[in-house]
C-alpha cells in the first residue's frame, strides 16, 4: 500500500506540475509573456500561487519551463515529419512546413515565446528554443548538402536566416494577418516554405515540387 501511495503522489504532483505549464501557455498565448505572472498562473490551473511557489521559485522559472515544453513539442514534431520524409530535400521542406504551420496556428504563442520584446532575464530561455529550431533546421542542411542535393553554403549563416523568415513572415508584428482562414494559413505556410527552398538553391521547379509533396494541414498536427 506504501508503494501505491507512492506512486499516486507522484502522479499528482506531476499533474499539477503540467496544469502550472498550461496554465502559463494559455496566459501567454491569451495576452503574452509579460501576462505570465504567478497569481494568475495559479488562479488559471486552480491551485494557490503558494502551491505554484513550491515548483517555481519565479515567474522567470515558470517561463523557462514553458518555453522547454513547447520547445520540446514543436521540435520533436519537425524532427518526425522530416525523419518521414523520403530524401534530404523533401526533410527539409517536411521541417520547415511543419514548423510554419503549427507557429501559424498558434501565432499568439509562438510570438510570445520567441520574439515579444521582454526583460533581458526572460530572454535565455527563449532563446534555447530558437537555437533549437535552428539546430534541426541546419541538420536538415547539412544532409542535403552531403548529397550534393544543395550548394555548399555556411549553415552556421543560412539557418539561423531561414528561421528568422520564418518567424518574421509567420508571427512577427508585420507577417500578413491570416486570421482563422484556413486557405490563408495554408499559402502563408507554403509561401514561406517555398522561399526557404529558394533561398538555399533549390531551383524554382523542384521547389514548388516540394512544397505540394509536403503540403498539410495546417490545424490537424498542431497538438501532435
Amino acid at each position: 500500500m506504501a508503494y501505491r501511495r507512492t506512486e499516486n503522489v507522484i502522479r499528482r504532483l506531476a499533474a499539477r506540475h503540467d496544469a502550472i505549464i498550461a496554465a502559463a501557455g494559455a496566459l501567454a498565448a491569451e495576452a503574452g509573456i509579460n501576462a505570465v505572472q504567478i497569481g494568475p498562473v495559479a488562479e488559471r490551473a486552480g491551485i494557490a500561487a503558494g502551491t505554484v511557489y513550491r515548483y517555481f521559485p519565479s515567474k522567470t522559472d515558470v517561463i523557462a519551463a514553458l518555453v522547454a515544453s513547447v520547445s520540446e513539442r514543436e521540435i520533436g514534431a519537425m524532427q518526425r515529419a522530416a525523419d518521414a520524409a523520403p530524401g534530404p530535400l523533401s526533410a527539409l521542406a517536411a521541417a520547415n512546413t511543419t514548423f510554419a504551420a503549427r507557429a501559424l496556428a498558434q501565432r499568439k504563442l509562438t510570438f510570445a515565446l520567441v520574439a515579444e520584446p521582454v526583460d533581458a532575464s526572460l530572454d535565455e530561455a527563449r532563446l534555447a528554443f530558437r537555437a533549437a529550431i535552428v539546430a534541426e533546421i541546419g541538420k536538415r542542411l547539412s544532409a542535403a548538402m552531403k548529397g550534393r542535393q544543395l550548394p555548399e553554403q555556411d549553415i552556421a549563416v543560412t539557418a539561423p536566416a531561414l528561421v528568422g523568415a520564418l518567424i518574421e513572415g509567420l508571427v512577427g508584428p508585420l507577417a500578413a494577418s491570416t486570421g482563422d482562414d484556413a486557405v490563408k494559413m495554408r499559402d502563408a505556410v507554403q509561401t514561406l516554405t517555398l522561399f526557404a527552398l529558394r533561398a538555399v538553391g533549390v531551383v524554382d521547379a523542384h521547389a514548388r515540387g516540394l512544397v505540394v509533396q509536403t503540403r498539410m494541414p495546417v490545424r490537424e498536427r498542431v497538438n501532435s
